[in-house]
């Protein structure tokens, strides 16, 4: 995976996933963290036309966090290949994962339940759950 990283980083600014492009360092810790299972699609060439991320407790729950395939290999079966090995390598009996907009279809091909989701972020400006529960103006945080 560290070999790939520059490759991976370009195909997520193709996609406007600036998380993951702002600090390569970062980025190159969330993959190979662990209970980190990140694969890397190659073409004959030997170029990165997709990867996947998963978080999985190696057991039972995994998470697919992260699945980029580039434009002019999609609809090759690199997209299901990366969910399928990426579950397998997990360890995991099942995953969840958010599907982005128009990603809808792809993921409803694979046997599923499907149910509501919430992604909860820190805020822009870093305060997000560091500032939760919401204080009143001049009292404490409710206990």
């Amino acid at each position: 995976m560290p070999e790939q990283l520059d490759e991976v980083i370009e195909l997520c600014e193709a996609e406007g996933w600036t998380t993951l492009t702002e600090d390569p360092a970062r980025t190159l810790r969330a993959f190979t963290a662990p209970g980190v299972v990140t694969l890397v699609a190659l073409d004959d060439d030997e170029e990165v036309v997709g990867f996947a991320q998963t978080l999985t407790d190696g057991a039972v729950q995994a998470y697919l966090a992260r699945l980029i395939v580039a434009e002019d290999a999609r609809r090759c079966g690199v997209g299901r290949l990366l969910v399928a090995r990426s579950l397998a390598a997990s360890g995991a009996l099942r995953a969840d994962l958010l599907a982005a907009e128009g990603s809808e279809d792809f993921y409803r091909s694979f046997p599923h339940r499907q149910g509501p989701g919430f992604r909860i972020t820190l805020e822009e400006d870093g305060a997000g759950l560091a500032s939760w529960p919401p204080r009143e103006p001049d009292g404490p945080a409710p206990a």
